[in-house]
């Protein structure tokens, strides 16, 4: 192979920690390998991080009583630690916190997890040094990943049990994923040529004492809700086309006399999407059942939480949430509770119950489409089989039964979990957030929903196909952007007229969504 045609390492454009406030979008694009991070090498900033760790030292040396330093933690906060045994403590708070249990975090999750524990202690007022903030942006750009349970964590002393998998590997203990195998961690470092750190006293405390799995995984949670918003609405679009349905249900003017910006820009998405040559196909129905017409009303809920849900997120993201925290530069001891994740609990429960809405909204319109006394000529079930043959094919049928089934499980987990704070540790931690819960019941909901969103993908295409092979012009509705979208997923999937196994093509759409495949709306 000459030179020129070799293939090229990826170049990773680094993302600053301390240069600027980051975004979700910066959490995601680490997540998913598609850059690395950086500490930043302004002088101020390694100075300002350095100026809270110093302080602590000063702290010590004049005897003050530093909670989680040389104290006992939680209710054990009255108990003192002899000088001699302070090095140990933080050690000793990541092995009997590693007791996790559940499904291990994903890549992706784990990734977003360590951005967001360090950029919150790269915000300088954890008293943690210059070494470990490097330790830590070592663990992602290496992908030496902890493995880390995904159960055990109430919100609020943060996320302290799963974040104890963090600590641990810092130090070099228990098991991580490093290309692709499952190793001890100080195998994975003498692979990746490096060494495991000794904490200082404050840093088992900083890694664990904060919201870094709520925030890291909510901000996946975000980018896939927002995409998959953007989905229903062109599966709304195809719906409508396949039903031949009114277009002006989505008229500008209407969504002008109810003015939720999210609302309006999905009813204008789908009138656009609708635009192009009406051809022979006049609506059938003055007005459209309510899992078209009022389609904007429902995935509009969804758009409209998002800019606050991004809100919330951020400054969680972009926050020092631990505790103590150490004001280097005022000299400032701050005895506080910023583990506690009620914004992003409160966040997530509002995001799973927007999201669960979409797979209603979905599978009732998949419920339409398959049923012939609301599909407006459509075959039953969908099916492309004609002849005698078509007694014997039943098309979506089970796939209906399939959706419906998601959209109950994700109907379900709609329970708020920040309202089931249980008194914890001693009933020092009295009140806790139940923000992981609430972020992972979110998760499972966007899976249940994206499920969903494979199901009608599914359907819309068929029923469009069938209607152009009956004569009417469905694809002359779509504008060009909608046109070439059903285009791309006409030649992608197969035409059903003959029963077969639909579980890979429903597995390999749900991969489509959750990879953000199809462009969408901009």
């Amino acid at each position: 192979m000459p030179e020129s045609a070799q293939p090229s390492t990826p170049v990773f454009t680094a993302l600053k920690i301390g240069a600027s406030r980051l975004r979700i979008e910066d959490v995601v694009e680490v997540a998913f390998q598609q850059r690395t991070v950086q500490l930043s090498d302004a002088p101020a900033y390694r100075t300002h991080v350095e100026a809270s760790a110093t302080f602590l030292d000063e702290l010590l040396e004049q005897g003050v009583e530093v909670y989680g330093v040389n104290t006992g933690y939680g209710d054990n906060c009255t108990v003192t630690i002899p000088p001699s045994l302070v090095k140990e403590l933080p050690t000793h708070l990541t092995r009997y916190h590693g007791c996790g249990l559940g499904a291990f975090l994903d890549h992706s999750q784990v990734l977003a997890v360590l951005v967001a524990r360090l950029n919150s202690l790269g915000q300088g007022y954890s008293a943690v040094r210059w070494e470990l903030l490097q330790a830590l942006a070592n663990l992602i750009n290496h992908r030496i990943l902890p493995r880390i349970p995904s159960e055990g964590s109430v919100g609020a002393s943060g996320d302290l049990t799963p974040l104890s998998y963090i600590g641990a590997t810092l130090i070099g203990e228990r098991e991580v994923t490093y290309k692709d195998e499952v190793i001890p961690a100080l195998e994975a470092y003498s692979r990746a040529g490096l060494k495991p750190l000794c904490l200082a006293p404050k840093e088992g405390l900083a890694i664990m004492n904060g919201t870094a799995v709520m925030t890291g995984l909510a901000c996946l949670a975000f980018h896939r809700a927002d995409y998959l918003s953007k989905l229903c609405t062109r599966l709304t679009s195809l719906a409508g086309a396949a039903l031949r349905s009114n277009r002006d249900h989505f008229h500008p003017r209407l969504f002008e006399l109810k003015p939720h910006q999210g609302q309006a820009d999905v009813a204008g998405w789908i009138y656009q999407d609708l635009g192009g040559a009406p051809g022979s196909e006049e609506p059938i129905r003055l007005q459209d059942r309510y899992s078209i017409r009022c389609a904007p009303h429902v995935i509009g809920v969804l758009r409209d939480a998002l800019p606050w849900i991004r809100r919330d997120v951020e400054n969680e993201l972009n926050s020092a949430n631990d505790n103590p925290l150490f004001d280097g530069e005022n000299r400032l001891l701050l005895h506080g509770g910023h583990f506690y994740g009620g914004h992003i609990a409160f966040a997530m429960d509002g995001l799973k119950t927007a999201v669960a809405n979409l797979a209603d909204l979905m599978d009732r319109q998949l419920a339409l489409l398959v049923d012939v006394r609301y599909n407006q000529g459509l075959p039953q079930n969908l099916s492309g089989a004609t002849g005698p043959r078509a007694a014997i094919n039943h098309g979506l049928k089970a796939v209906q039964i399939g959706s419906s089934a998601w959209a109950a499980e994700a109907l379900k987990l709609t329970m708020p979990a920040s309202v089931f704070s249980r008194s914890t540790e001693c009933h020092n931690q009295d009140k806790v957030s139940m923000g992981t819960i609430a972020t992972r019941d979110c998760l499972r909901v966007l899976e249940l929903t994206e499920q969903v969103a494979a199901a009608l993908l599914l359907a819309t295409i068929q029923g469009v196909r069938l209607r152009m092979r009956e004569g009417t012009h469905a694809v002359d509705r779509l504008a060009p952007d909608a046109r070439q979208f059903f285009e791309a997923l006409s030649e992608a999937l197969p035409f059903i007229n003959e029963d077969f196994a639909l579980d890979n093509l429903l597995r390999d759409l749900v991969a489509g969504t959750q990879t953000q495949r199809w462009s969408l709306y901009a």
